[in-house]
């Protein structure tokens, strides 16, 4: 699984013109699923996202999760973070998992987040969404199960 973690003030996710998820604080993940992910693929990058320090302490250091910031998690499907762009022009996505698959590991994850404690706000998997959201930091990381 690939994670783009971004930390946020503020992320909405609208489609067909209505707000389906929405937080004040916290991170803005997109989510990518690759065919030989597996429930150990889930839970190694809920749980990494979960206690990943990149909230600042009272002493401004980056020392506090988004468990600890008291922060939300909107989480949203992504299958073009698998895209190849090595070859011609037009990005070859073959290496997406197939969206039953995808879709069964996504709510995985989004589920593990919420044992964690987070409060986890979703797009709508296999839509056309529109992503608002403001960078905080600018912090932007990426979580990949198999590095």
């Amino acid at each position: 699984m690939r994670i783009v973690v971004q930390k946020s003030k503020e992320a909405r996710v609208i489609v067909n013109h209505e707000i389906v998820g929405e937080i004040e604080h916290g991170l803005m993940l997109l989510v990518g699923v690759t065919h030989d992910d597996d429930e150990k693929d889930v839970q190694f990058v809920a749980d990494k996202v979960s206690h990943l320090r990149i909230f600042e302490d009272d002493n401004n250091k980056m020392n506090n999760s988004v468990l600890d910031a008291g922060g939300q998690i909107l989480s949203i499907s992504q299958f073009t973070l698998y895209g190849d762009c090595r070859k011609g022009r037009r990005p070859n996505f073959m290496n997406a998992a197939k969206p039953d698959q995808a879709k069964d590991l996504y709510e995985k994850f989004n589920d593990r987040l919420r044992d964690n404690g987070l409060h986890v706000e979703t797009g709508v998997f296999g839509e056309m969404m529109d992503v608002d959201f403001v960078n905080n930091g600018p912090v932007t990381l990426m979580v990949d199960s198999k590095e």
